[in-house]
């Protein structure tokens, strides 16, 4: 029985020195994506299929608990139909792929794949609504948008297309749609941070890095492991932006006839992305427990006179876990060694693993292996689905408490523009500063620095008296950095 040489299939550079590398070489060898014929372009395979319908489920189920309904919108929108709000489609012109032909025939009126679908949805919602008990409307899509990443591309964090939902909601006051916007935003860091375990800063973007025809933006950003920071999801407030040029009116109890209040918010696959970068280590993926398609591998170690006994105690092990509501899988091959199994499944990050041999059926025993301390347990098998369950919450509560430490590594106060300068060329990370508010001093910092305001948090405590660029009075406080 041979094994192929672990050279070809592991991980073979440091994340600590070459962060792109090894994400891209953790995407490729732990079976998450490959590349496609198009640049920019990735193929989700199975596996990182898998971990997306864990994230689709949970947001799927909070939305409809939370009153939403799914629909589908068409990947094609009119020319015409994106000109009735110019200055929104205007943000994304740079990234629009058109159709211009059906086969060997012009077709006249350029179609645009849909980079986001407002001006599509919202067309559609004005024939939709006409009274106040048509309200609120609350319509969530799980679908793909395009916009032409050429330059800068990395598989699932910046693609040509990606996998996202987009909710769009029709409300009869301003009130009805902040609160929409909060709660969205609030479903979205549980996600985040209780089932991806990577700590958020929650707060609003600037409006220079607000969504275009945005009344206000939420978001909440992430930090990964090389000092970048990355936008997780965002809630936005669209006022009456939209319903007036696309006429979403409705007659109120008072019998006179208002324009709608809107909103609009999504999270994307880059989500994936995030826990990559956060949780990875030399020997590849981590993935968070609540979150993991396989939560507990269990592999049998034999000789050939002891597979029968071994693979038999091994998928009882798999049948008790899995009825135990535990994702459990049995790594029964015959062509791989046990050592070779162990290299694949810590690389594909599996949070657990149980290993089961003649010495451990003896001893009526079995063995643990965590994922992120790679610290091994011997319990019990009569205490199988207990100790499981302990150390997958405890893997999951660890994972997350040193995600909060990096970001806590990441976080700086510079107080002069000297030492904003600084940190941003030399570990990153997230530099807390005040702000005047000018988009002045906003460009400039970005244009020297390379970083951007990611966030303006929610709490805005211990904001220092002067901005960090002009020296002016501070009235926000900032958090700068460079992105992905």
């Amino acid at each position: 029985m041979s094994s192929p040489p672990k050279e070809a299939v592991g991980i073979t550079v440091k994340k600590s020195e070459d962060f792109s590398e090894w994400y891209t070489q953790v995407v490729l060898k732990a079976g998450l994506a490959d590349y496609a014929p198009v640049k920019g372009f990735i193929v989700l395979r199975p596996y990182g299929y898998a971990i997306w319908e864990s994230i689709r489920d949970l947001l799927d189920r909070r939305f409809k608990e939370t009153g939403h309904q799914n629909g589908f919108l068409p990947v094609l929108i009119p020319e015409s139909l994106l000109s009735k709000e110019e200055d929104h489609f205007a943000g994304f012109t740079p990234e629009v792929f058109w159709v211009t032909k059906a086969g060997d025939n012009d077709i006249g009126e350029k179609l645009a794949l849909r980079p986001t679908s407002e001006t599509l949805a919202y067309s559609i919602f004005a024939k939709w609504i006409s009274s106040y008990r048509d309200l609120p409307l609350k319509i969530n899509f799980w679908n793909s948008a395009l916009r032409a990443e050429i330059k800068a591309t990395k598989p699932f964090v910046r693609t040509s297309e990606f996998l996202w939902q987009e909710g769009h909601t029709v409300h009869a006051t301003a009130e009805e749609a902040e609160q929409e916007v909060m709660t969205i935003l609030g479903i979205y860091r549980q996600l985040i941070e209780e089932y991806l375990a990577v700590p958020a800063v929650g707060g609003f973007k600037s409006d220079k890095e607000k969504f275009v025809g945005a009344n206000y933006t939420t978001t909440l950003e992430g930090m990964m492991a090389d000092g970048k920071a990355l936008q997780m999801g965002t809630s936005h407030h669209l006022g009456q932006n939209f319903s007036k040029p696309f006429e979403i009116k409705y007659v109120g109890k008072d019998t006179k006839e208002h324009f709608a209040w809107q909103t609009s918010w999504g999270v994307s696959w880059r989500l994936i992305g995030a826990l990559i970068m956060v949780h990875g280590d030399d020997k590849g993926l981590i993935i968070p427990p609540k979150v993991a398609p396989i939560q507990v591998v269990v592999v049998p170690i034999h000789k050939d006179k002891d597979a029968a006994l071994v693979k038999g105690r091994a998928a009882e092990i798999t049948q008790e876990l899995n009825q135990a509501g535990i994702r459990a899988h049995v790594d029964d091959r015959d062509e791989y060694t046990s050592g070779w199994k162990f290299n694949e499944w810590e690389m594909k990050g599996v949070p657990l693993r149980v290993n089961i041999g003649a010495r451990d059926i003896e001893k009526d025993g079995v063995e643990f292996v965590r994922r992120d301390s790679r610290e091994k347990v011997q319990h019990d098998r009569a205490k199988l689905v207990e100790v499981a369950n302990n150390l997958l919450e405890s893997i999951q509560k660890s994972l997350y408490e040193r995600a909060k430490a990096m970001l806590d590594g990441f976080m700086s106060k510079p107080t002069t523009y000297e030492e904003l300068k600084a940190t941003m060329d030399g570990r990153g990370g997230f530099a807390t500063a005040g702000w005047c508010s000018a988009q002045e001093c906003e460009l400039k910092i970005k244009e020297e620095t390379g970083a951007d305001i990611r966030v303006m948090p929610f709490d805005q405590a211990g904001m220092p008296k002067k901005c960090v660029y002009c020296g002016q009075p501070a009235k926000k406080l900032a958090l700068f950095g460079r992105a992905y």
